[in-house]
């Protein structure tokens, strides 16, 4: 419909089309600490490991199933993928009374796993103590036995094992940063190939080079028990601040 304008016209703009609303960030949510309400159904990635050790009691051997899934969350914004373990598994056919109170630490660690705290949980393990002396299970990358307080702390020991094989913590059983399992999962996509540790050959030649250039004994890590620095004694790796800790039991 023509309007016949008939006062002087002064000014006129051109209506711009509205834009469209920025949308807000995205809330971090680290993936690491994100609940996982229950197991998901279908198929999950595992790692089998059959884990022999001798102490008081002669020779033993169990076998664990840890299954992985991948975890999605937000950091600085951006949509990132992680994988997580989220189950602990005693297969059936190890039910004698002996083997009761791991199939009841296989479940707390799952709780933990999907809860987001499986690191502290397994590290809480390795504390643990008994009275029949020490247990030997598994071999440091010089050659030389492993030793623990107990079955607990051999058995949690291993599973670090399998979590630092699978990227997830590193040597000494802490957490690998987030930003690192985002970058070795994008890697993992990306070439098919999953994350491998280092040789023992590349270890020791990375200490060597920094024992050279600071004249001094090469930090290995951190400890554990007092997060002092680790350095590396008669081939183990052992807390330089005093309090005693060493990989070798």
């Amino acid at each position: 419909m023509a309007v016949e304008i008939k006062s002087k016209i002064v000014s006129y703009s051109v209506k711009k089309p509205e834009e469209a609303p920025t949308p807000a960030p995205l809330a971090d949510d680290n993936p690491l600490t994100v609940r996982i309400p229950s197991r998901p159904e279908g198929t999950l990635e595992a790692v089998s490991e059959k884990i022999s050790y001798v102490g008081a009691e002669g020779r033993k051997k169990v076998y664990l199933l840890v299954s992985f899934m991948p975890v999605e969350g937000v950091i600085n914004g951006q949509r990132v993928v992680i994988e997580r373990p989220v189950e602990f598994f005693f297969p059936s056919g190890q039910l004698s009374s002996e083997h009761q109170w791991i199939t009841a630490t296989m479940r707390s660690l799952s709780l933990a796993a999907r809860g987001g705290y499986v690191t502290q949980a397994v590290a809480d393990l390795r504390k643990v103590a008994w009275d029949k002396g020490l247990v030997r299970c598994g071999w440091n990358r010089h050659g030389k036995p492993v030793f623990h307080d107990s079955e607990v702390s051999a058995i949690a020991w291993s599973i670090q094992q399998i979590l630092y094989r699978r990227g997830f913590l590193d040597e000494d059983g802490l957490q690998v940063p987030v930003e690192d399992l985002v970058g070795r999962y994008s890697q993992r996509l990306a070439s098919g190939n999953a994350w491998q540790p280092p040789s023992d050959e590349e270890i020791q030649r990375v200490e060597q080079e920094a024992q050279a250039s600071s004249g001094g004994p090469a930090v290995v890590g951190h400890c554990p028990e007092c997060n002092g620095e680790l350095i590396m004694m008669d081939g183990c790796p052992t807390c330089y601040s005093g309090c005693g800790w060493s990989k070798c039991g």
